[in-house]
C-alpha cells in the first residue's frame, strides 16, 4: 500500500493512499417525522387555537388565519380582500400603525399581514418573553381595525403601481391568463384589479367586506416557539372573548376547464416566451395526493427532474423551468412553467408533452425514483424545522382536512411510491391532450410554432 507524508508545522503526518478512496458509509433510512408536543382547542365563539411547544431559542411565532380572501370577491371586488388585509396593521381604534410596529419591534419582532385566494393572516414572532403581549397585539389587530380613509387612499395608490410593475412582466401576465383559461369566471381566476376598479374602493367598502367576512369562525390562532402555554392560553381567551362568530367558511369549489386550450398574448419583439402549460388533477384530500407529488418531483418538480434536464440541461432552451402542484381546498392544477427562448417555443413545448407521455407509458427505474423520494422527504424535514414552517404544515393539514397522520406517515407513504404507482399516477391525471397552453410572446415568431398544438399533442 502506497503512503503520502505530509509536512503539518514541525511534525510528519502519513497516511495510506487506499483510505482516500474508500466509499462514505451509506446514508440510514429516513427516520419517521414527529409532530412536536402541542394542543389544539376552541373557544366558545367557534374560533380554533393550536399551541406548539418547539424548539430551544427563546422565541414564539404567532400567525392568526382567517378563512377568507379571494373566494369572497365579488367580479367587481378583485384584490379588495388583499387591501383590506394590508388596513389591519395600519391602526385600530387604540393604536395608530406606527405604534403597532413600534410595539411589535420592543418585543423583539414585527407584524405583518397579508391575503392569498382563500386565507388572511396576521402575525409575526417575538421573544418569549413578550409571548402574552404579542397575542394581545394581534387581537386588537384583528378585531379592532381602524380603516381610516386617508390609509385606504395611501395603500390603495401602491397597489396601483405595484399592478402596473408586475403587468408588465410576461411571467406575471402569464399566471394571470392561465388562471383565466383554467377558471373561468371563478374568484381563483382573478388577481390583479384595474385601476379603474381599485379607485373605487374607499373605507366604507373595506370595512364592508371586513365585517362580511372576519369574524371567530373562520380563525384559527396558531401559536409556536417557547412558551408559558397556560399564560398563552388565558391570554388567547381575553384577546378574543367576545368577538362575533360570523359566518362560516365559504364552500366554493370551482369547475376548471379540462381540454385543450391554446392562447397567446402578443409582446412583440420579445426574445423569450413565458408559457404555461397544465391541468386539473387530485387535490391534497385525494388519496392519490402523495403519489401525485412524488409523480411532479420526478417529471418537473425536483431540480433533476426529466423536464428540467431536457429542456434546461440537454436543448439549453430555458434556464430554470419547473413543475408544481398548485392547491386551493378540493382543486388542485398541475402546471409546468418556463421562460424559453423565443425561437424555441414549439419545440420546448414539444419536448414537455414528450416527457409526459413518456411517464404515462413506462415506469421510472427505483434508482431514479429513489433519488427523487430522498429529496422529497429531506425537503419535507426541513419544512418541518423551524416555527414558521410548522404552522405552514399545521395549516395545510387543516385548510385540506387531512388529519395530523398527513404529517407522521408523510415519510413512510412517500418513500413507499413504487414505479409502477407513478406510471399509474401519470396515465391517470396527466393527458396531454386535456392541458391548456398558455403563452406570452412574440406573435410572429410564436404563433406558427404553436399551430401543431391547437388540436391536441402533436
Amino acid at each position: 500500500m502506497h503512503t503520502v507524508t505530509l509536512l503539518i508545522g514541525l511534525g510528519l503526518v502519513s497516511f495510506p493512499l487506499a483510505a482516500q478512496k474508500e466509499a462514505p458509509p451509506a446514508p440510514g433510512p429516513p427516520r419517521a417525522y414527529r409532530v412536536p408536543p402541542h394542543r389544539t382547542f376552541t373557544l366558545p365563539d367557534g374560533m380554533r387555537v393550536t399551541l406548539v411547544q418547539y424548539g430551544l431559542v427563546p422565541k414564539v411565532t404567532v400567525s392568526l388565519a382567517l378563512a377568507t380572501g379571494g373566494i369572497d370577491e365579488a367580479a367587481d371586488e378583485t384584490q379588495l380582500a388583499e387591501l383590506t388585509a394590508n388596513l389591519l396593521v395600519e391602526g385600530t381604534e387604540t393604536r395608530s400603525g406606527a405604534e403597532i410596529s413600534r410595539q411589535a419591534a420592543d418585543m423583539g419582532g414585527g407584524l405583518t399581514s397579508g391575503a392569498s385566494d382563500d386565507n388572511v393572516t396576521i402575525g409575526g414572532e417575538v421573544l418569549s418573553e413578550n409571548a402574552v403581549r404579542y397575542v394581545q397585539l394581534v387581537g386588537d389587530v384583528a378585531r379592532h381595525p381602524r380603516f381610516a380613509q386617508a390609509d385606504v387612499e395611501r395603500l390603495r395608490a401602491n397597489m396601483i403601481r405595484d399592478n402596473s410593475i408586475a403587468l408588465s412582466q410576461p411571467d406575471q401576465i402569464c399566471r394571470e391568463k392561465f388562471r383565466q383559461l383554467i377558471f373561468g369566471d371563478h374568484p381563483y381566476a382573478r388577481i390583479y384589479a384595474s385601476e379603474a376598479m381599485l379607485q373605487g374602493y374607499s373605507a366604507e367598502k373595506v370595512r364592508a367586506f371586513y365585517q362580511k367576512n372576519f369574524g371567530a369562525r373562520r380563525a384559527h390562532l396558531y401559536v409556536s416557539g417557547v412558551f408559558d402555554a397556560k399564560a398563552v392560553e388565558q391570554a388567547v381567551r381575553q384577546a378574543f372573548q367576545g368577538w362575533p362568530s360570523g359566518p362560516p367558511a365559504t364552500s366554493r369549489p370551482p369547475v376548471p376547464v379540462t381540454q385543450r386550450q391554446v392562447s397567446l398574448v402578443d409582446r412583440p419583439g420579445a426574445v423569450q416566451s413565458a408559457l404555461r402549460v397544465g391541468l386539473p388533477v387530485a387535490d391534497p384530500s385525494s388519496a392519490d395526493w402523495i403519489r401525485l407529488s412524488v409523480t411532479d418531483a420526478l417529471l418537473g418538480g425536483a431540480f433533476g427532474s426529466r423536464i428540467t434536464a431536457n429542456i434546461r440541461e440537454d436543448k439549453g432552451y430555458t434556464y430554470s423551468p419547473f413543475s408544481l402542484v398548485m392547491t386551493w381546498p378540493h382543486t388542485g392544477i398541475w402546471a409546468e412553467l418556463a421562460d424559453v427562448t423565443t425561437n424555441v417555443t414549439g419545440p420546448s413545448l414539444k419536448e414537455i408533452f414528450h416527457e409526459v407521455s413518456r411517464l404515462r407509458k413506462e415506469a421510472p427505474s427505483a434508482a431514479e425514483l429513489a433519488g427523487i423520494e430522498n429529496n422529497m422527504v429531506g425537503l419535507f424535514t426541513l419544512r418541518n424545522s423551524s416555527r414558521y414552517g410548522l404552522i405552514n404544515q399545521l395549516q395545510f393539514v387543516d385548510q385540506h382536512g387531512l388529519g395530523e397522520n398527513y404529517l407522521t406517515d408523510y415519510v413512510r407513504n412517500a418513500m413507499g411510491v413504487t414505479p409502477a404507482q407513478v406510471q399509474q399516477t401519470a396515465e391517470r391525471y396527466l393527458d396531454p391532450d386535456r392541458m391548456s397552453i398558455m403563452v406570452v410572446g412574440d406573435k410572429q415568431v410564436v404563433d406558427p410554432q404553436l399551430a401543431p398544438f391547437k388540436g391536441g399533442t402533436p
